[in-house]
């Protein structure tokens, strides 16, 4: 993709779309969207310069840089690995909560998962994927709502997987140590049932319960590159990702994930997107952002 659909090549490329410490043009901006477009699928245009300034000064500084000239210098090229993939964890969004967007659990709890924890009990083989799980809590509250119904689920082939593309997040996910704020939409049962308080160098945190942990499987994974796994998975989440794309972009995620769901499967997205492009035809619109599968199965993605 060239980038003159996002930012405007037509007007000078060194004029400063945001100024500060280290002034950001347009020829800056221009490189960095290139850059995060090609690793993450994300897409970038002159209105997003504030957040890209804002997101990336500090990364510069601690990097000892004179300015963004230098930086996309350096996270372009082969020495600039490990800076590039620091970008890429300050660019996307990790903003989520137990149970956001509660409508989705609901349905899961009520609709899918009976006929799923009964497969499970009858020997079958039962997998949900959150596919941007962020710090943890959106995995956690699946397995958390599992446990309402089923709390021996882990004698049984019932697993979570939960990736997300920034290493540095998914450490927090991993530990499963949050602050009390987030705790505000977990109910004071089930926080006293699977959370315990403790002392995280000076800082009052709520660890979560190694029962909730054992059906988690953490990895790290980039959705624009080759998925290691087959499927089929009979859930997916993917919430308030996919709107970071451009328009061909979700209709190949779409796709994707069309390819990776058995029979019936069900896919909950974001309460700003809608499934569009070809797969649209493999999906049933059941409820608020909540997808039913109905195509062919493909077991390649």
């Amino acid at each position: 993709m060239t980038y003159s659909s996002a930012i405007d090549t037509r007007q000078p490329p060194d004029e400063c779309l945001a100024s500060g410490e280290y002034p950001l043009t347009r020829k800056d901006l221009s490189e960095i969207a290139a850059m995060i477009y090609a690793d993450a699928g994300i897409y970038l245009n002159e209105t997003k310069a504030s957040l890209v300034y804002s997101r990336l000064s500090k990364h510069i500084r601690q990097l000892g840089l004179k300015g963004f000239k230098e930086y996309c210098a350096l996270v372009s090229s082969p020495a600039g690995a490990s800076a590039r993939k620091e970008m890429l964890s300050h660019l996307t969004t990790n903003f989520t909560r137990f149970f956001r967007e509660n409508h989705h659990f609901e349905h899961l709890k009520n609709e899918v998962l009976p006929e799923l924890l009964a497969r499970a009990r009858n020997g079958g083989r039962v997998r949900i994927w959150s596919a941007a799980c962020s710090d943890g809590q959106e995995p956690y509250s699946v397995a958390l709502t599992v446990l309402s119904l089923m709390p021996n689920v882990a004698d049984y082939d019932f697993r979570i997987l939960a990736t997300d593309i920034d290493p540095k997040i998914l450490a927090v996910a991993r530990a499963g140590a949050y602050d009390a704020n987030a705790l505000e939409t977990v109910s004071p049962a089930m926080r006293k049932q699977f959370f315990r308080e403790t002392d995280a160098g000076g800082r009052q945190k709520w660890q979560i319960d190694d029962r909730v942990k054992r059906l988690i499987t953490f990895n790290e994974l980039n959705l624009m590159a080759q998925w290691p796994f087959k499927g089929p998975f009979d859930v997916i989440f993917c919430r308030n990702v996919v709107i970071y794309f451009d328009e061909p972009t979700q209709m190949k995620i779409w796709s994707r994930f069309a390819g990776m769901l058995g029979d019936n499967g069900h896919l909950y997205i974001g309460h700003s997107e809608r499934v569009s492009g070809e797969a649209k035809n493999q999906f049933d619109n059941i409820g608020i952002t909540t997808y039913r599968y109905t195509g062919k199965h493909r077991r390649s993605a």
